[in-house]
């Protein structure tokens, strides 16, 4: 077996393993969309809305107390 053959199966496990990777994240994202925990339409408008003031996309109690129902959840 030459260096080349594991370089080339090395990729070829490479590569599956992050279309996995990818496809399982996009997955993700439209499941917490569908379930109404994130709207990410918000977050991809914000290169759009770039000014100073502008306003959160979410407050900070929000987003603590998200962080604080994952936390009891464990």
């Amino acid at each position: 077996m030459d260096i080349r053959d594991i370089q080339g199966y090395a990729s070829f496990f490479m590569t599956i393993s992050l279309v996995i990777v990818l496809y399982w994240y996009i997955f993700h994202l439209y499941r917490s969309e569908k379930k109404g925990e994130r709207d990410y339409e918000k977050y991809g408008n914000i290169a759009l809305d770039d000014s100073i003031t502008s306003t959160p996309i979410e407050s900070k109690k929000a987003s603590e107390r998200e962080y604080n129902n994952k936390e009891e959840s464990k």
